[in-house]
């Protein structure tokens, strides 16, 4: 009995090995879309700190 639970508990180990191992289409593409955003968001912020500077000198005389 015990030789029996112990393969199975290899078995289940070994399956969730390879399991985790390797991404499907559906968390490649969730990683993809997951850069995709965090790319717009550093350009959004890149954009408003360029213009918050534009501004800052624009009025630096003022």
């Amino acid at each position: 009995m015990k030789a029996i639970l112990t393969t199975l508990l290899i078995l289940s180990s070994l399956i969730l090995i390879s399991c985790a191992e390797q991404d499907g289409p559906a968390e490649r593409a969730g990683e993809s879309l997951d850069e995709g955003i965090e790319n717009s968001g550093d350009a959004i912020s890149d954009t408003f700190e360029d213009a918050g500077d534009e501004i800052e000198d624009a009025t630096d005389g003022y």
